[in-house]
């Protein structure tokens, strides 16, 4: 559910219902002592009521009494007073009998206060609506104790209207300030009719002439630091200290309820200046009066400012002598409320115990407990029976709680009908969190069409009521643009609104849009700080969103050991994501080398690091190599559905590597990982039925499934069709084909397929010879890395071959970087420009140097050309070639020092230069790589 909060409901400071002094006001008896207001009634509106309702207000003709009449209704009030009260409700209900209107006023408040009878609301409502039925001194003062009635829907159905007329009436008849004040309260809140907060004022300066307590303290909130009206902190002053005046005597006189607010006016959030000793003394001198409700309130004081026993045992003592809100607030704090012990047995009987009583604050608490079954045993059908009870008075707490209930089907089958009629219920009532979660409901199209205009006002009202979640569903549906127009400026604006406010959802939301977009940091690290907050207040998802976000390095330095803790601190929260992020982070540092965090990452069950860890285990990186561990987290990965592992697993079978060779075996996994998407394998499995490698050539098969690869941007299989259909072994030359897939593969960035079209407009053998294509195409292939390139590259530059043009610095530069980089055949090249003399000065060092290098790696034309030199050097030209290649073999065998100086020391001889200045000259520039 939304807005825990929305249940921790403390006694109101200054309108306990026993202790606001001003409610004595309520009670008027005898005739009327008010005078007529001064603030104009024409003006204000007068919405029509129910036609029952109508004979309340047409006027008609007053009662003939006389002053006998009036002793006698004195009388029988008096006797109601001094405890005769059967005598005292005869004698009145005899004059009433007779249409004396105010002896049905003075019936009514026996039923409204309970004098000496059980208090009757519903009976008192009656009896006043018969005092009203004709003028006479004593209908206003019934009006306004009906419109209390009808307000509060105490013993009637709740109707604002009705309550406002009826107070309208009040004012008209001259009943004083106390039905100026009430005005001014349902004006001010727009009870019964629209707000009007400038004539709420008028009303309450009126009533403030004459002292009102009420009046002058709800100034002091207008004109308040957070007013509902006009900001005049020392306007408000001024009104709160009249109201202390007044307050004052009261308290010095004995009224326990006039210390009580006093002590109100000193808290942090009063309307004088804090003062805690000040709160503190008056509240204990009302509670030493033994008064419950002042028992009640400075226990609830003592409770906040963390004297939590002295708090306990005076709510106690207040709840056991029958104070209700005592029961209310002791149920509360006694179910684990602001760090309080939990004493579920005795929460659960003060709560029953009020709830028992009318109490709808209990009966939602305690119906929440049992719905959420933490602290309080489950009993969904008794939590939501006590809701119910408190949705019948109207109670708008209990409907928005049901509403929420019923629309998120956590105890039972959805009803969101039923639910949205709740909220509806609860708005009316006046609950903001009833207000948000309807406007939510028209957001999403939860049991309403869907209705974005709506969702807006309704969210609007809910959010400018203090309902921070409505400001941040409202930012975060015009983020998603989906059901409001996006509007990224305000969605902004109310996700900070929220977040500022607390939201740790909100936070989350932002920081969020500021990491992966679409809203852009306006400083650096606000969106980290936002997740981090959200995250230590316990937002398992904030903590996910960090642990990605070190890991990525998004808009933050990576860390991947603040990635593990936030990611290990959310699945501790309990949250879905947090195992299978932390498993990435794991693999993260697995391929940086740490084999540990790769099998962690492996064990938690991330697919990706399994076939990883398979891997290293096959090739023996980072862990000693170990085929069956391979075989196993390799399965594991296929089992969990990863293309790579298949394609892994395929060439294991087709090169018997780690397991004995079986080629279906191999072809089965190698289509398995293209049947997953995996390009590597659709590349591979397309050259083994291209070139009919293991198994039986297949070349259309295997052209199509490479021309599959290529299309989906696979270089390496652009580059295998390339050469194909350049060379004409496997399928039809075919050269335009040939060149537009080289191309295209090397422009997606294949290095190789770059050196193969740069040699081919190189030679000019099958396509017309192109100099700038070639030397940009093999730039390309050379800047990437590839060691041939350069060295082709590099010949052609010393030599301006092929109409480039002749660049000699450069060129040497390319073939020493080329062998350098380990490359046999680029070494080769090397040694034998070296060697020649021409483009390069002669360094028969060098040229010894690194034709040895190359033949040492096995290349054929350097092995040659030592071995021809070794023959001329000994005048044995015609000699049989294998001879001399045994000896250069056991030359390379021996010590490298030895073996490189016998090369040298051979290369002094001309004639040994000759033979390989000659062998070179036979050779092709054939590319060797």
């Amino acid at each position: 559910m939304k807005g825990p909060t929305l249940l921790n409901v403390t006694r109101s400071e200054g309108t306990a219902k026993l202790l606001v002094t001003a409610t004595a006001l309520l009670w008027l008896g005898g005739c009327a002592t008010g005078g007529g207001s001064s603030v104009q009634t024409s003006g204000l509106p007068e919405p029509a009521v129910d036609s029952r309702y109508s004979d309340w207000f047409d006027g008609g003709l007053p009662p003939d009494m006389d002053s006998m009449d009036w002793g006698r209704i004195d009388m029988a009030s008096q006797a109601v007073e001094s405890g005769n009260t059967r005598d005292g409700i005869a004698q009145l209900q005899a004059l009433a009998e007779q249409g004396y209107r105010p002896a049905y006023y003075e019936l009514a408040k026996v039923y409204d206060q309970g004098l000496g009878v059980a208090r009757d609301p519903a009976k008192a409502a009656e009896l006043y609506g018969e005092a009203i039925r004709d003028p006479s001194p004593i209908q206003g003062y019934a009006s306004l104790n009906l419109a209390r009635l009808y307000l509060a829907g105490d013993g009637v159905a709740r109707d604002e209207t009705l309550a406002y007329r009826l107070v309208k009436q009040a004012v008209e008849t001259g009943t004083g300030e106390s039905a100026e004040d009430m005005m001014g309260d349902m004006l001010a809140q727009g009870q019964g009719v629209p707000a009007d907060p400038a004539v709420a004022i008028k009303f309450y300066e009126s009533a403030a002439e004459q002292n009102h307590e009420g009046a002058l303290r709800a100034l002091a909130e207008a004109y308040s630091e957070n007013g509902w009206y006009q900001q005049n902190p020392n306007q408000s002053r001024t009104y709160a200290r009249r109201y202390a005046g007044i307050l004052e005597k009261k308290a010095n006189a004995g009224d326990v309820g006039a210390m009580v607010n006093l002590a109100s006016l000193y808290s942090q959030n009063g309307l004088l200046e804090p003062d805690p000793e000040k709160r503190r003394q008056w509240l204990m001198r009302a509670a030493d009066s033994g008064n419950p409700e002042a028992l009640a309130e400075t226990g609830e004081m003592l409770l906040s400012s963390g004297d939590t026993q002295r708090g306990l045992d005076l709510l106690r003592q207040a709840a056991n002598a029958g104070d209700v809100e005592a029961m209310e607030h002791l149920g509360n704090a006694l179910l684990g409320e602001d760090g309080i012990s939990a004493d579920p047995s005795q929460a659960e009987h003060w709560l029953s115990k009020a709830a028992d009583q009318g109490s709808t604050y209990a009966q939602v608490i305690l119906g929440r407990a049992y719905l959420e079954g933490d602290v309080l045993p489950a009993q969904p059908n008794r939590g939501i029976d006590l809701l119910e009870q408190a949705a019948q008075k109207n109670d708008p707490l209990a409907l928005a709680v049901l509403g929420d209930i019923y629309l998120d089907a956590e105890n039972g089958p959805a009803q969101p009908q039923r639910a949205i009629d709740y909220l509806q219920r609860g708005h009316e009532a006046g609950s903001s969190y009833a207000t948000a979660m309807l406007g939510e409901a028209y957001l999403k199209g939860n049991g309403v069409a869907p209705d974005g205009v709506r969702a807006v006002q309704l969210l609007k009202e809910a959010s400018e009521a203090g309902q921070v979640f409505a400001s941040r569903l409202l930012g975060e549906a015009y983020l998603e643009g989906e059901v409001l127009n996006s509007d990224l400026i305000k969605a902004e604006q109310l996700l900070k609104q929220a977040a500022e406010a607390g939201d740790t959802t909100a936070m989350t939301k932002l920081g969020v849009a500021y990491l992966d977009g679409p809203l852009q940091e306006t400083e650096p690290g606000q969106a980290i700080r936002l997740l981090e907050t959200a995250a230590e207040s316990g937002d398992a998802y904030a903590m996910v969103e960090l642990g990605r976000a070190y890991r990525k390095g998004n808009l933050v330095t990576t860390d991947l050991a603040q990635s593990e803790y936030w990611l290990k601190r959310a699945q501790q929260a309990g949250h879905d994501s947090a195992a299978e992020a932390l498993s990435r982070t794991y693999r993260a540092r697995g391929e940086g080398g740490d084999i540990e965090s790769l099998k962690r990452a492996a064990e938690l069950g991330d697919p990706s690091a399994m076939a990883d860890l398979g891997r290293a285990y096959l090739d023996g990186s980072g862990v000693g190599q170990n085929y069956r561990q391979a075989r196993l987290w390799l399965e594991r990965a296929y089992d969990e559905g990863h293309a790579g592992a298949a394609a892994t697993l395929g060439d294991m079978y087709l090169e018997g590597k780690g397991v004995k060779q079986n080629t279906t075996h191999g072809v089965n996994y190698l289509k398995s990982a293209v049947a997953r998407g995996n390009a590597g394998a659709r590349r591979d499995l397309g050259r083994i039925f291209l070139e009919g490698r293991l198994v039986p050539a297949e070349p259309e098969r295997g052209l199509e499934l490479l021309r599959q690869a290529a299309a989906r941007g696979d270089g390496a299989a652009g580059l295998t069709l390339g050469e194909a259909y350049l060379e004409g072994d496997t399928v039809e030359q075919d050269i335009d084909t040939a060149i537009r897939y080289l191309t295209q593969a090397a422009e997606q960035g294949n290095p190789h397929a770059a050196k193969t079209l740069g040699e081919t407009y190189l030679k000019g053998e099958v396509v017309e010879q192109n100099p700038q294509l070639a030397e940009k195409w093999l730039t390309r292939s050379a800047n990437a890395g590839v060691a041939w390139s350069k060295s082709i590259l590099g010949r052609a530059l010393l030599y301006g071959m092929s109409g480039l043009e002749k660049d000699v610095e450069r060129g040497r530069q390319l073939m020493i970087e080329a062998a350098e980089s380990g490359h046999p055949g680029a070494q080769a090249a090397l040694g034998r420009e070296y060697l020649a003399g021409e483009a390069l000065e002669m360094d028969t060092n060098g040229g010894a140097e690194w034709l040895y290098k190359a033949a040492s790696q096995g290349h054929s034309t350097a092995r040659l050309a030592l071995a021809k030199a070794y023959l001329w050097a000994n005048g044995l030209e015609g000699a049989n070639q294998q001879q001399a290649l045994l000896w250069l073999d056991k030359v390379i065998d021996g010590d490298s020092q030895i073996a490189l100086q016998t090369m040298r020391d051979l290369l002094e001889d001309e004639k040994a230069v000759e033979a390989i200045q000659r062998a070179a000259a036979e050779e092709t520039d054939v590319a060797e790589s």
